[in-house]
């Protein structure tokens, strides 16, 4: 009897696990689904989508981290340990992956391409939802602060990266400008000024800011469904292999690996996940059309990893869920 007790609590664990992966992963790909089946229907045209997703970038994303940080508590969300590992994180991929990529790949075109599949992941859009969907929408704070470290970041390498490879020059202080002028950026700059400050917003005013903000993740993911253009891939097949592997497996398998062994548990590992575990940036594809990459391989990068993401995000959180990481 006192086996089969232990077997039914097992079983019960295990579900309760996979549940919990399952409930991060479906939403997201139900809301992808939505957009590419008005992709299919044609409801929207790709200059109409282009609209949207400028406004969603604009202004959604804006007001998300406003409110996120605006209304957060910074004694129990501030994470300086986190931010710093995060960052680490991301520039130990890429110093390896621009060490790497060019013994293996002769083509400087595809060269900036795959080192920025490789590195920078789709934190923002398929991330903050993760753990939105696992902690709930009132807890992804110190996800949202994690932004204002992570797409910084993000943007100096990409330019850095595809720069080095299309023989251009490298100039910090322009990107940095263009950083500071990043919606999601002065989103976060204002709403911690304001928290900081302790100036008051009225509450007619901060509750339209929260339900844009409350409907920036829904909205966006639709339109990323609806973005998603399928490209040749017989002329990169391997480069494409390598990308998603390296994206998807490889990364987030080194750096929550090392994150366990360091004591990140809770919420702070699901964050990891969200920046680690997540695809290809939807924004590596324009850049490399912009400075001259080979923008096939990039879209097919972001497709694939978006794609084959539903499995090895939801297989990565039910691992750690089960051996009790979060």
């Amino acid at each position: 009897m006192a086996i089969n007790g232990v077997t039914i609590l097992n079983e019960e664990f295990m579900l309760s696990n996979f549940i919990v992966a399952l409930s991060a992963v479906v939403p997201m790909f139900c809301l992808m689904s939505i957009g590419a089946f008005i992709k299919f229907r044609k409801w929207l045209t790709d200059e109409e989508l282009n609209h949207m997703n400028r406004m969603v970038f604009r202004v959604f994303f804006c007001c998300m981290m406003f409110y996120s940080i605006y209304t957060t508590d910074l004694s129990t969300t501030f994470r300086p340990m986190l931010m710093l590992y995060g960052a680490g994180g991301v520039l130990t991929i890429f110093a390896l992956a621009m060490l790497i990529i060019p013994k293996i790949e002769p083509d400087n075109r595809r060269r900036g391409v795959m080192v920025q599949a490789i590195f920078r992941s789709n934190f923002v859009l398929m991330g903050v939802p993760i753990v939105a969907n696992i902690f709930g929408d009132e807890n992804i704070a110190v996800s949202t602060m994690m932004i204002a470290v992570i797409v910084p970041i993000y943007n100096v390498l990409a330019v850095f990266a595809l720069e080095t490879f299309r023989g251009g020059k490298f100039s910090l202080l322009p990107i940095l400008m263009g950083v500071l002028k990043n919606p999601m950026i002065l989103g976060a700059i204002a709403g911690a000024l304001c928290l900081i400050a302790g100036i008051h917003i009225p509450k007619p005013v901060l509750k339209p800011i929260g339900q844009i903000s409350a409907a920036t993740t829904p909205v966006a993911l639709i339109i990323l469904g609806a973005s998603f253009k399928m490209g040749s891939t017989h002329e990169h097949r391997k480069q494409l292999i390598g990308c998603v592997i390296g994206r998807l497996l490889l990364v987030p398998a080194v750096l929550l690996t090392t994150a366990i062994a360091l004591g990140f548990r809770g919420i702070d590992f699901v964050t990891l996940i969200a920046i680690f575990g997540t695809p290809c940036a939807v924004v590596s594809f324009a850049m490399a059309q912009q400075m001259s990459g080979d923008a096939d391989l990039a879209g097919n990068c972001v497709v694939f990893t978006s794609a084959l993401s539903c499995f090895t995000i939801f297989c990565w959180i039910l691992l750690f869920k089960t051996i009790g990481i979060f």
